[in-house]
C-alpha cells in the first residue's frame, strides 16, 4: 500500500486524514506507477459514489486499487442528486420491501457512522392543500408511519430521526410560509436524511480511500476493458497505456454499456430547478407538493442554506446517446413550476428559475431484449441495483441510488474477489468514518463556522484558518455567496482540483447558477494558478 494508509482519526480535528490529501502531483506520481507497472489487485472504473466507494471497499479490505475517472470525481450522475439520503418510503409503496430496508439501514449508517458531518435530518411538510384529497392525505400519513417503521427497523436512534406527526394549519403556514393560505386544513411533517451536498459525499469517500492506500486517477479515461485490466488515456497529455488488475470493477454509471457487452441501461432524467431562497421567504422545513393526477409522486422544495433552493424532480426516460451533461429541457422546467405553483400563495415564474440542473440514474433496462414488447416508465423501473459479472469476468454494478452507494460498492467487490478468485476479508465499511466525520460531541466543540462543519467536519478548523492566516483567503466567491477564496485553495491542496470547472461545478457547487459561476471565476483560476506556482 502507499504512503496513504494511515488509520482515519476522526476525533482529530487538526487538519486533513494522514494520507488523504489529493493533489496534482500526487495524481501524476501515482498515474506512472500504475500505467504499465505491476498489476493491482482491483481496477475499478468511474468515480462518481460507487465506483470511489468500491474503491475504498477494496482498500479498506487491504488490497492494492487502482480508481480512474475519465472527468473528475462527481462528475456524472453522483452530483445531480437531490441531495437526499432516502429511507425507502418510495420503495414500501411499490412493495420493494427489500430495497427499502436496505435504503434505510444505509441512511442510518451515513447518518451516525460513516457521514454525520455530511448528512443531516431534514424537516419536510406536506402542505393539505384543497388538491389533497382527505384519502391522499391517509395514504400519505400512512406512508409516514410505515416510513418510521422502517427507521425502527434499520435501528436508526429516535434522536436522529425524529417521528412524523400532524399538523395544524398555523403550524403548516409556520413551517412552510410560502404555502397557499385558502383553504389550508393542516399539514403532515415527516424527516428523512438530507446531505450538505452529494459532490463533496464522493470527494470524501475518494480521500478516504485515498487514505487507505487506493489510487485516485481523475482525468484517465478507459478505452477498453479486460477482466485483467484495461487500457487507458491520460486526458491531460494525451498518452495511452495499459493498467494491469487482477479484477476490474465497471461503476461507469449511466456510461457502463459502453465499456461491457451484454449491459443494457436506461437512463432517466432527473431535472431540478435553482431558486434564489428570497423568492420563496424563510423556508424552515422543506416541501413535498403531490404530482396532480399521482396517488405516490411528489415535486420536493429543498432550502439549501446557501442562499438557493432546490425544485424537483421528474422522472423521464431518455433515448438516444448519453451526454456528458445532460441538458434540461423547457417541458421539465414548465412541468415542475406548474406544479409548485399548485400549492403556493404567489407562483413562480420562469424568470425566477436562475438556474437547472439534471441528472441521469443509470436503471438496469430490463425490459424485453432487442426493443420488443412495451417498456416499462422510468418511474416503474426498480432502483435496486444489479452486480453483473461478464464471460470474462468484468464486474459491472449498475442500477440503485446514491442512499445505497456503500452496499452497491460492497457487493461489487465481493463479485469481483468471487469472480477472479482473490482472497480477502469482509467489508469494514458499514464502521469507517469518512474524512472529516466525528461523533456530534465533537464536531459541536469545533472552532469553525458552522457552515464549514457540515461541509469539511474534523476539517473545518483547518479550512478557517486559511482565512485567519490570510484576509484575502475569507472573501466571498462571488459576493453574495457564502463561499470563500480558503474553500478553493483547500479544494487545490487537498481534494484534488485540477482546474477551474472542478471548483465551481464539483468542489462547490457555485456553477449551478450561471451567473454566480461567471461571477467566481477569476477567483477560481487565481487559485488554481497559485497552487500551480507553490509546487
Amino acid at each position: 500500500m502507499s504512503s496513504g494508509s494511515s488509520p482515519l482519526n476522526p476525533d482529530d480535528p487538526a487538519g486533513p486524514a494522514p494520507g488523504s490529501s489529493l493533489t496534482a502531483a500526487r495524481r501524476a506520481r501515482e498515474l506512472a506507477l500504475t500505467v504499465g507497472g505491476p498489476a493491482v489487485d482491483v481496477l475499478v472504473v468511474g468515480l462518481g459514489a460507487t465506483g470511489a466507494g468500491a474503491a475504498l471497499d477494496a482498500a479498506a479490505r487491504g488490497l492494492t486499487v487502482a480508481a480512474i475517472d475519465a472527468h473528475d470525481l462527481a462528475f456524472g450522475t453522483s452530483r445531480w442528486s437531490s441531495k437526499l439520503i432516502h429511507g425507502g418510503l418510495r420503495y414500501l409503496a411499490s412493495a420493494q420491501l427489500d430495497v427499502a430496508h436496505e435504503s434505510a439501514v444505509e441512511r442510518g449508517v451515513l447518518m451516525e457512522r460513516t457521514a454525520p458531518h455530511l448528512v443531516g435530518a431534514q424537516p419536510f411538510v406536506l402542505p393539505l392543500t384543497p388538491l389533497v384529497s382527505r384519502g391522499q392525505a391517509a395514504l400519505a400519513w400512512a406512508g409516514f408511519r410505515a416510513g418510521d417503521g422502517l427507521r425502527l427497523a434499520a435501528r436508526t436512534a429516535r434522536a436522529t430521526l425524529p417521528a412524523p406527526r400532524r399538523l395544524s394549519a398555523v403550524e403548516t403556514r409556520h413551517l412552510a410560509p410560502a404555502v397557499r393560505g385558502t383553504g389550508l386544513r393542516g399539514g403532515l411533517l415527516s424527516w428523512d436524511g438530507r446531505l450538505t451536498d452529494d459532490a463533496r459525499l464522493v470527494t470524501a469517500v475518494a480521500r478516504t480511500a485515498a487514505a487507505h492506500g487506493a489510487r485516485i486517477l481523475t482525468r484517465v479515461r478507459a478505452l477498453e476493458l479486460t477482466a485483467s485490466g484495461a487500457r487507458v488515456r491520460d486526458e491531460l497529455t494525451g498518452e495511452e497505456g495499459e493498467i494491469r488488475a487482477r479484477a476490474v470493477i465497471n461503476a461507469g454509471g449511466v456510461w457502463a454499456g459502453g465499456l461491457v457487452e451484454g449491459v443494457r441501461i436506461r437512463p432517466s432524467r432527473g431535472t431540478h430547478l435553482v431558486l434564489r431562497s428570497d423568492r420563496l421567504g424563510p423556508l424552515p422545513a422543506g416541501l413535498h407538493v403531490p404530482v396532480p393526477g399521482e396517488t405516490n409522486r411528489f415535486v420536493l422544495v429543498l432550502p439549501q442554506g446557501d442562499g438557493r433552493v432546490y425544485v424537483g424532480l421528474t422522472d423521464e426516460p431518455v433515448d438516444g446517446a448519453v451526454p456528458d451533461v445532460p441538458e434540461v429541457p423547457e417541458s421539465d422546467i414548465g412541468f415542475l413550476l406548474d406544479v409548485l405553483g399548485c400549492a403556493l400563495e404567489a407562483p413562480v415564474r420562469r424568470e425566477d428559475v436562475v438556474g437547472a440542473f439534471a441528472g441521469l440514474r443509470p436503471l438496469l433496462d430490463t425490459g424485453p431484449a432487442g426493443g420488443t414488447g412495451p417498456a416499462p416508465r422510468t418511474a416503474d423501473i426498480s432502483r435496486r441495483h444489479a452486480v453483473l459479472t461478464s464471460p470474462d469476468g468484468v464486474v459491472t454494478v449498475v442500477g440503485g441510488k446514491l442512499t445505497t452507494y456503500r452496499r452497491m460498492a460492497e457487493d461489487a467487490v465481493d463479485a469481483a474477489l468471487t469472480a477472479r478468485g482473490l482472497a480477502a476479508g469482509p467489508s469494514p465499511t458499514a464502521s469507517l468514518p469518512l474524512v472529516g466525520a466525528a461523533s456530534p460531541r465533537v464536531l459541536a466543540a469545533l472552532r469553525a463556522p458552522r457552515r464549514l462543519v457540515r461541509r469539511y467536519g474534523t476539517e473545518a478548523p483547518a479550512v478557517h484558518a486559511l482565512g485567519v492566516r490570510d484576509p484575502r483567503l475569507r472573501e466571498p466567491v462571488p459576493a453574495g455567496h457564502p463561499v470563500t477564496r480558503a474553500e478553493l485553495v483547500w479544494a487545490v491542496r487537498h481534494e484534488g482540483a485540477l482546474d477551474e470547472a472542478d471548483l465551481l461545478d464539483r468542489r462547490t457547487r457555485i456553477g449551478l447558477v450561471p451567473a454566480d459561476r461567471a461571477a467566481a471565476l477569476g477567483a477560481a483560476r487565481d487559485a488554481v494558478g497559485e497552487a500551480l506556482e507553490s509546487r
